[in-house]
């Protein structure tokens, strides 16, 4: 395999010169360095490295450009090559941009232009970019590839756990001629679908969650048979937990299920968390804290299920779905919420076949010119609203209030107004799903005069309700009647502890009925549902775990 390569774009053939000459003076032994002239150039170099399956691991471009200009170069060249350092070269008056670009297109850096001499200036930068991408480089292997049906709810969800896990793959219809040969090779036939064909040449038919995880490099196994703090759920407040814990030195393990990010790692733009004021992606925002909190040494686990915690005296017990188990002195509970079932006749036997809970982003292409439908009006629909309606003709929010004030934040609303191609119909909701091989009609029905009516689509995507995955708790901890996790003050009745409370104080502010166990982010009782928060609240718990520990 070549070495990495170092892309360079300038359209001033003497400054592309000078900067190419010496980057190549330094690490020319190690990478290849690539120069360009311009934005399109630079994109047809990168493409080509793409479809050799090499890397790329630093690239720097040049603010001022005709046609395209180095964000816009920039923000492009992601699609490609995410993993790459980005640098951007500009000169002192366009300090202001580059600043913009570190929220636009995830800019590592920026060079005022000329740095002079580089052994100051640039070779440092540059060796920080490599040092940081040589951590977690983009590995240059043959693609995995998936093959199965358009309508085919195994199909979906293979597609939706490799999308929402950040595994590239290449998506082929079973009935189109590239999917049939590929079926083929591996003697399978169009039965057998879903196939997933590992970079490594492996087929796998029908594979479990598991067995994906397990052939696409996601650690499935712990190393260690107990840590300091055991972290169940992988969303913003797991993974909050997961940074704090690991960064202060605990012995940390964080066991997710499905997919890092929970609900929010499906949102395609988040615009009012902190220090993103031109918003960002909830994969993006999942993939930095997923990245930070393996920096400072947190282990991650995927496709665990925890199906119950043993309160053993000072440490606590995580049984697994598989029989094992694992121990940890501290809990911190993060599973989060789910989206509730649409219950309405004709749904449950479309689900993943044109009816889809949360924001299926993986669907979003195929629905260009056409309509779908969005059935909820809190932040996550209006978020999967503005995201659906780049593609499809027409995007309907179906809501049961009067309009979208009493749940929805307001930018989002007067983002919703602005798009023509997106119609909220308000005091509305399904009743009735139907199609053969997947969804075809909906029936409607507007309140109060109770008419319905029939409105042909492919597309449903519902955002209703918040039901926490608390179920395998049992009474292990106390939960309210929704099935929330009830901590701190909420504990205390008439002055009294807790049932089987044996310490000599009261709960601490997210410390659940069962000592040492707490809980962070949208599956405790009373938790504010944002994002921020449930990272806050991933923070403090892990402070109130020190405060366990050290009273053990």
């Amino acid at each position: 395999m070549p070495n990495p390569a170092i892309l360079t774009v300038d359209d001033d053939p003497a400054v592309s010169r000078a900067v190419a000459r010496d980057v190549r003076r330094k690490y020319g032994d190690r990478y290849r360095v690539i120069r360009a002239e311009s934005g399109p150039d630079a994109l047809d170099a990168l493409r080509e490295i793409k479809l050799r399956g090499e890397q790329v691991a630093v690239m720097l471009a040049d603010y001022r450009m005709p046609h395209m200009n180095g964000i816009q170069f920039l923000e492009a060249a992601m699609d490609l090559f995410p993993l790459a350092r980005r640098v951007l070269l500009t000169a002192y008056a366009d300090t202001d941009a580059a600043i913009d670009a570190i929220n636009v297109v995830d800019l590592d850096h920026y060079l005022l232009k000329p740095w002079n001499p580089p052994e100051e200036k640039l070779y440092p930068v540059v060796d920080a970019l490599l040092d940081a991408w040589l951590s977690t480089p983009d590995v240059a292997v043959p693609e995995t590839k998936v093959v199965g049906h358009r309508w085919s709810s195994r199909s979906f969800a293979v597609r939706d756990f490799l999308a929402r896990n950040l595994v590239p793959y290449r998506w082929l219809l079973a009935d189109e001629p590239e999917g049939g040969r590929l079926l083929t090779a591996a003697g399978l036939t169009e039965t057998d679908v879903p196939v997933v064909i590992t970079s490594d040449g492996k087929a796998l038919a029908r594979p479990t969650e598991a067995d994906l995880a397990a052939h696409v490099g996601l650690s499935t196994t712990p190393a260690l048979d107990f840590y300091d703090l055991a972290v169940v759920g992988a969303g913003p407040a797991g993974l909050g937990a997961a940074v704090y814990g690991a960064s202060e030195g605990l012995r940390t393990v964080l066991v997710e299920q499905r997919a890092t990010g929970g609900q929010a790692g499906q949102s395609s733009r988040i615009e009012n968390y902190l220090g993103f004021p031109d918003g960002v992606s909830g994969a993006q925002l999942t993939e930095r804290a997923r990245r930070q909190a393996l920096k400072f040494g947190a282990e991650l686990l995927t496709t665990r299920e925890v199906v119950g915690l043993d309160n053993c005296g000072s440490a606590t017990l995580l049984r697994f779905g598989d029989g094992t188990a694992v121990g940890a002195h501290t809990v911190v509970l993060a599973t989060g919420v789910s989206y509730r079932r649409l219950d309405a006749p004709g749904l449950a036997e479309l689900a993943g076949r044109g009816v889809f809970y949360g924001s299926a982003s993986t669907e979003a292409p195929s629905c260009r010119d056409e309509e779908i439908y969005i059935v909820g009006g809190a932040n996550s629909a209006g978020q999967a609203a503005v995201y659906f309606s780049r593609y499809a003709r027409k995007v309907h929010i179906l809501i049961r209030g009067g309009d979208l004030s009493r749940s929805m934040s307001r930018y989002l609303i007067d983002q919703i107004e602005s798009i023509d191609t997106i119609e909220v119909h308000p005091r509305t909701s399904v009743v009735a799903g139907e199609g053969d091989d997947h969804l075809e009609r909906l029936t409607l029905c507007e309140q109060p005069s109770g008419q319905t009516r029939t409105v042909e689509t492919s597309w449903l995507f519902v955002f209703i309700g918040a039901e926490p995955r608390t179920d395998w708790l049992g009474d292990s901890v106390a939960r309210d009647a929704n099935g929330f996790v009830m901590t701190g003050p909420d504990l205390i009745t008439e002055g009294r502890r807790p049932p089987g409370w044996g310490l000599p104080r009261d709960p601490y502010l997210l410390e659940s009925s069962m000592p040492g166990v707490f809980a962070a982010g949208d599956v405790r009782a009373g938790s504010v549902k944002r994002v921020a928060s449930a990272v806050g609240e991933g923070a403090m718990a892990v402070t109130l775990v020190h405060r366990f520990m050290e009273a053990q």
